[in-house]
């Protein structure tokens, strides 16, 4: 009799444990969502060849690769190298669906010196747009820069073309 209660528990309690990993667990960014990503969402992780531009010319200044994740649910998560790990933390943020096929994104990522200390944040916010085939976008984005105080001290333009992973 012990062992009919043991395995009703057990079997109740391996059923309960596979529910709860499913509800409990995060959605993949990659992989899963790139089927999504293709069929019209921004969802997945995108490889991302950045361009800062001149605002007044649009002449190109420094071109380097960033990571961009975009979750369900409308997360973003960045990071560059275009800055030093050292001087800049990743980018967090939102994005939303604006049109068909068109996104806007905003993520802040805090500032440092080359001591370690915090000397500002950095707000990038993108208008972005899907390409044909689903896998590609091309982005225009303005660059922040604000000082401890809030204090808008710079602002830069940017272009950029992603690839999903």
């Amino acid at each position: 009799m012990n062992s009919k209660i043991w395995n009703t528990r057990g079997r109740s309690m391996t059923i309960a444990l596979l529910a709860l990993t499913v509800v409990v667990s995060p959605s993949p960014v990659l992989g899963a969502d790139t089927k999504e990503a293709q069929g019209g969402t921004i969802v997945g992780t995108w490889f991302t060849q950045v361009t800062r531009r001149d605002c007044s010319t649009g002449a190109e200044l420094l071109t380097f690769p960033a990571i961009n994740a975009f979750t369900r649910g409308g997360t973003l998560i960045d990071t560059t190298t275009g800055a030093s790990p050292t001087g800049r933390s990743g980018g967090l943020g939102y994005w939303e669906k604006t049109g068909n096929g068109t996104y806007t994104a905003v993520s802040v990522a805090f500032l440092f010196n080359p001591s370690g200390i915090f000397i500002g944040t950095q707000k990038l916010t993108q208008a972005i747009e899907l390409g044909g085939d689903r896998g590609q976008f091309t982005s225009t984005a303005s660059n922040e820069i604000f000082d401890t105080n809030g204090v808008r001290t710079v602002l830069g333009c940017a272009t950029a073309v992603g690839r999903l992973l």
